[in-house]
């Protein structure tokens, strides 16, 4: 990494669709081969890194609706599914050697370690990248707000929040063109402007915690380490 790391720990929330389409019952191996290889270069500048990963290229909840799908068996069904994309991840990572470790927030023996704060603290303390799966454990809660559980938690310096935009936007630029990027927001913005980067809990969570949030776009090429380091690149979210 050229640039100096600004932030000594962080916590990277990677969607589910960073690994797949949503709901799409995939894992695309291109995207998760790019996704491993920027953890990687993170791992080599020796930023403490542990991973927040969704579900939703393989179940989302909320599409289970009206199925006749308990919206608790729903949700446990998407944690379930942030695990199967934590086993392929932890095999990319490995496969480049990036020494790893796999909690669920949930007991799942035969594959992972639970997650134990002290524990992953200490696996970040001796360089190791530790990927988060199963959400929060709990039913009703996105795994946005598992990841600014965690960041308070592990006394993460950010929250960097991967997307497939270039940050925050004052409206949908899929939808309106002429949406402009807002580079630099408040907590209490993104709250009361109802901006649907992240849901209202975890931002609260941040907000208590005083953990700034970086939202960027990963498929950009060099993207996170240029966050890392500090760069403006994407939307800070945060007290001015």
């Amino acid at each position: 990494m050229a640039a100096r790391p600004k932030y000594r720990r962080v916590l990277l929330k990677l969607s589910g669709e960073a690994f797949g389409r949503e709901a799409a019952h995939c894992l695309q191996l291109e995207s998760l081969r790019l996704i491993a290889q920027q953890i990687a270069a993170i791992h080599r500048a020796k930023v403490q890194l542990a991973v927040v990963i969704g579900g939703g290229n393989i179940v989302r909840g909320k599409l289970l609706r009206g199925t006749g799908i308990t919206p608790v068996a729903a949700d446990m069904m998407g944690m379930i599914a942030t695990v199967i994309n934590g086993v392929a991840l932890q095999a990319v990572l490995e496969n480049l050697g990036v020494d790893t470790r796999l909690q669920t927030a949930f007991p799942m023996q035969a594959v992972a370690e639970p997650y134990i704060r002290r524990r992953c603290i200490r696996h970040l303390e001796k360089g190791r990248v530790v990927i988060l799966a199963a959400g929060t454990g709990s039913p009703h809660f996105t795994t946005d707000t598992a990841a600014a559980l965690r960041a308070r938690e592990i006394g993460a310096d950010a929250l960097f929040k991967a997307t497939n935009v270039d940050g925050v936007y004052s409206a949908d630029p899929k939808k309106h063109p002429d949406a402009k990027r807002l580079f630099h927001l408040t907590y209490d913005q993104v709250i009361q402007d109802k901006l649907q980067i992240m849901d209202a809990t975890a931002i609260t969570l941040c907000r208590e915690g005083s953990v700034p949030i970086i939202v960027f776009n990963m498929s950009v090429l060099n993207n996170i380490r240029l966050a890392i380091a500090g760069r403006n690149v994407g939307t800070y979210i945060g007290e001015k």
